[in-house]
């Protein structure tokens, strides 16, 4: 490890994600710091929950200094929930998760033809009436298909039938779609900088758009995937045609990024939004660069590192900035998917699974806890001591 500080103490950062279904990411770093210090009583550690934009992302952001403010929004079938979003110095974070995503489902129902994002336009809105000037919204986790157009529906857009009717909520509506107005948007919007912070990179339809990819875990059969596709797709043909969007819609929904979460990343760049990869964003929303200075050790981690968490996960994030400023990186996880080369090619040198000290996954899952205690224990004799 690097030299001692001053001091002679140690400076530990603990960046990690969430373990999705265990640990939160507050926990994760409470765990690790309990378990170092149980072996180096006097190391200095400090904790700094990350999220890469999707659910987790406003507690992440309350944790490192923001207030939460919550609100009464649409649930994704209508139903009110209460949300939360963060607030700090004119800069809130707002997750499309708190309004429309899954974990608001009732257990065991998905929605996929009528879950609807209006919720997020409800929060986003509360985002603005607080008065913020630069908005991160974080979308990921979302049991939503409607390509954001809940959400526009929420800011004053207006999306109608034949009739002239509005069209019934979720991805499943956008078929019966006539004309689009976006000449109500709330007047706000211009003059706030919106960044679209998300971890995957697909379009909005097509086969590797949001429908194809992503619909099946949210319940989607291969007929409501192509049904779902085709409504996308329609969409962007009635915003193409409609005033003040035009020819910019066809671009948008090419762009990387529209298709997350449902296409909800297609809605943010028709409002303006700026496409960023989420973890880049929340580092510099959350003060990670003072921090990492402070450090002589970091600690990342989240529940499985697999290849996923090469493509824009928290971890990667965390390891590519840490091996940037010649920090040492060291992982946390309840699953290990890659080999020890490619660890290294991200920039980790060594990962720490539960699975090495509780071969049973149930139960790695069930007391992730203290086992996730017993592990920073081996890294702080390994790294620490």
């Amino acid at each position: 490890m690097a030299d001692a500080a001053v001091d002679g103490t140690r400076r530990v950062l603990v960046a990690a994600d969430k373990f999705k279904g265990s640990l939160t990411a507050v926990e994760v770093a409470e765990r690790v710091t309990a378990g170092l210090r149980r072996v180096v009583p006097d190391v200095r550690v400090e904790a700094l929950p990350v999220a890469d934009g999707g659910d987790g992302t406003v507690a992440a952001a309350v944790a490192a200094g923001f207030e939460r403010r919550e609100v009464r929004v649409a649930g994704p079938l209508g139903d009110e929930v209460t949300a939360a979003y963060a607030l700090r110095e004119g800069t809130a974070v707002v997750e499309m998760a708190e309004a429309s995503g899954l974990q608001r489902l009732p257990e065991g129902v998905l929605a996929p033809l009528t879950a609807s994002t209006y919720g997020s336009g409800e929060l986003l809105r509360a985002a603005l009436d607080a008065g913020a000037r630069t908005i991160v919204f974080g979308v990921g986790g979302s049991a939503t298909t409607d390509g954001g157009a809940g959400m526009l529906a929420a800011l004053g857009a207006r999306f109608l039938d034949g009739d002239g009717q509005p069209v019934a909520p979720g991805g499943g509506g956008l078929a019966a779609l006539a004309s689009a107005d976006l000449s109500g948007l709330d007047p706000r919007l211009p003059d706030v900088e919106l960044v679209l912070a998300s971890d995957v990179d697909n379009p909005l339809t097509g086969p590797k758009g949001a429908p194809a990819v992503y619909g099946p875990q949210k319940g989607a059969s291969p007929d409501d995937v192509r049904a779902l596709d085709a409504a996308l797709g329609h969409l962007a043909k009635v915003l193409e045609r409609t005033e003040g969007v035009g020819a910019r819609a066809a671009g948008f929904a090419a762009s990387p990024g529209a298709g997350a979460a449902g296409g909800i990343g297609f809605g943010a760049m028709l409002l303006g939004a700026r496409f960023r990869p989420g973890i880049e964003v929340m580092l510099d929303v959350l003060g990670f660069a003072p921090a990492l200075e402070r450090a002589e050790l970091v600690i990342t981690g989240e529940g499985s590192l697999d290849e996923q968490t090469l493509h824009g996960k928290a971890p990667a994030g965390v390891a590519a900035a840490a091996r940037a400023a010649g920090k040492e990186v060291v992982a946390v996880c309840g699953r290990l998917a890659l080999p020890a080369e490619v660890l290294g090619r991200a920039g980790i040198r060594r990962a720490y699974p539960l699975t090495d000290v509780e071969p049973d996954v149930a139960k790695c899952i069930a007391d992730a806890g203290p086992i996730l205690e017993r592990v920073a224990e081996a890294i702080a004799r390994d790294f620490v001591a």
